[in-house]
């Protein structure tokens, strides 16, 4: 676990992040209170873990700066990346209907600054404020369509295809000319987010140079057209471009 870093919550203005979250937005002035006066920074370096598969779901966590990697360890050491979270975006707070466990792993891919709640709060809150038990709902709700997109993808586009995917949501979804992306962190974690080897995004990559005459130069990737790259790689997906999903929940 990273250093908690020791100061009263309260003067970080706690209140007002707890309150932006959807989570809480129709939460008492109370519960709100009481769970960001209870809040803690944590810093963590590359590598370092939140929490790792069945250890007890204490707190649940706001992603403030940096990329977290969520995965689960295979019986031989490996890991399966199941998801990335970024600055916003809560971590761990499903555990609260998962017998008080967490049923995956979180580790930081870069330097990352997050702000941990209790989730005995959060558990109280969601009995006893029927706003906050239908955002969680909710939440859970959109979750699940994310992963049935991506089962789709995985069934249904081919490597390059799906890089182009992942290109194509992070770039801003109503640009239409050309776009110089810089990818949010290392090739070889989006690799494993998107089931791959490592050399199969090498030559997935590579096939989408040449069907999209993209360009990668480091972390960046030059985008002459979107509209190019839709065409290729939203032609094996049943959703339009741009991702209605990212449209509202943004």
């Amino acid at each position: 676990m990273g250093s908690v870093t020791a100061v009263n919550f309260e003067q970080q203005n706690a209140p007002g992040i707890v309150a932006r979250l959807s989570l809480f937005k129709g939460a008492s002035e109370e519960t709100i209170a009481s769970i960001a006066a209870a809040g803690q920074f944590v810093n963590l370096s590359k590598g370092e873990a939140l929490f790792m598969q069945e250890d007890p779901a204490e707190w649940f966590y706001v992603m403030l700066s940096g990329w977290v990697k969520l995965f689960r360890e295979t019986m031989d050491g490996a890991e399966a990346v199941i998801d990335m979270a970024t600055r916003g975006e809560l971590v761990g707070e499903t555990a609260i209907f998962e017998d008080g466990l967490h049923s995956y792993c979180a580790a930081a891919a870069e330097k990352v600054e997050v702000l941990r709640l209790p989730s005995s709060l959060l558990k109280k809150a969601v009995n006893d404020e029927q706003p906050v038990a239908l955002a969680l709902l909710a939440s859970m709700s959109r979750h699940r369509k994310r992963q049935s997109r991506e089962i789709e993808s995985l069934t249904l586009q081919n490597a390059s295809q799906r890089i182009g995917c992942f290109l194509l949501r992070h770039c801003n979804q109503l640009e239409i000319d050309a776009v110089d992306l810089k990818l949010p962190y290392d090739k070889s974690l989006i690799a494993a987010r998107l089931g791959m080897k490592s050399e199969t995004f090498s030559r997935a990559l590579n096939k989408l140079r040449e069907e999209t005459n993209i360009e990668v130069k480091g972390s960046v990737v030059q985008i002459p057209s979107i509209g190019v790259i839709s065409t290729y790689s939203c032609s094996a997906c049943s959703n339009e471009f741009p991702c209605s999903d990212l449209q509202t929940n943004k």
